[in-house]
């Protein structure tokens, strides 16, 4: 509990902070680019549109009773933000040590500023899911007043997963390289592209240990099917959410006071 009212104290002592910080990743991303934040608006659809083709056309994927264009972009917005985040949060307290050494900022700042970063680019992604869902006439229902809770608990599992790399690759430089490849195969772990019907049940009961799974099919069960999460969907995602956000945060606290030697 200290550490949480530390966090809590911090963001109304360093507010102004992670607020510049998150202003300077907008910056640099988009920095000399002509479209600049309408790339976060063409790079999920063109992405869906060179994916449908590829996965619908070479490997004949479908998903029976549902659009799977929307079933594939609404499981591309939720990946994509856990691959991007995770990845910069990793790399953000290795890449923020010449500012540590000057002046005492509360280390957990990095990682969290670059998942609020790319938070941003996740709602701005919702805009062409929507689109496709109005497009296709998939439509909407009242049960999409339900999907913040579903980015809510996704952002809080990623925040965890980025406090667990951002700690790990200080000690250990490798897991810039290592988490390429970790992360191209959850890629494949995850049913984005495919249903998870498609696979045998033994293997669909490894899949369903995947949080992201719980995630993405929460999203689905409202856009696609147009229900209501059972209640077992919102326990995943919020226990799975909890869970990683908590060890992230504990693996975190007890190494912070260690990275200053590994400059």
């Amino acid at each position: 509990m200290t550490f949480i009212n530390n966090i809590k104290y911090s963001f109304q002592k360093y507010g102004f902070l992670i607020e510049q910080l998150v202003s300077r990743d907008f910056k640099v991303k988009y920095k000399r680019s002509m479209l600049g934040i309408l790339w976060s608006l063409l790079y999920p659809i063109l992405m869906m549109i060179v994916m449908a083709i590829v996965f619908s056309n070479v490997f004949k994927f479908s998903t029976p009773g549902v659009n799977y264009l929307v079933y594939l972009l609404t499981g591309l917005t939720f990946f994509n933000y856990f691959s991007e985040a995770s990845n910069l949060a990793m790399s953000s307290v290795v890449g923020n040590f010449s500012l540590i050494n000057k002046v005492y900022i509360p280390k957990y700042i990095f990682p969290l500023s670059k998942c609020l970063f790319v938070g941003i680019n996740l709602l701005l992604t919702l805009i062409p899911l929507y689109i496709v869902i109005f497009a296709t006439g998939t439509g909407i229902n009242f049960y999409h007043l339900l999907l913040p809770y579903a980015l809510l608990c996704l952002f809080l599992f990623t925040v965890g997963m980025g406090f667990i790399l951002s700690t790990i690759s200080v000690f250990l430089r490798d897991m810039f390289y290592i988490y390429g490849i970790i992360i191209t195969i959850w890629t494949y772990l995850t049913p984005i592209m495919y249903d998870i019907s498609m696979i045998s049940s033994k293997l669909q009961i490894f899949l369903k240990c995947n949080p992201l799974y719980h995630y993405i099919n929460f999203a689905r069960t409202i856009i696609l099917y147009h229900q209501c999460p059972t209640i077992g969907q919102f326990a995943m995602c919020g226990v799975s959410a909890a869970v990683v956000l908590f060890l992230g945060m504990f693996v975190f606290k007890k190494n912070q006071d260690k990275f200053i030697y590994y400059v």
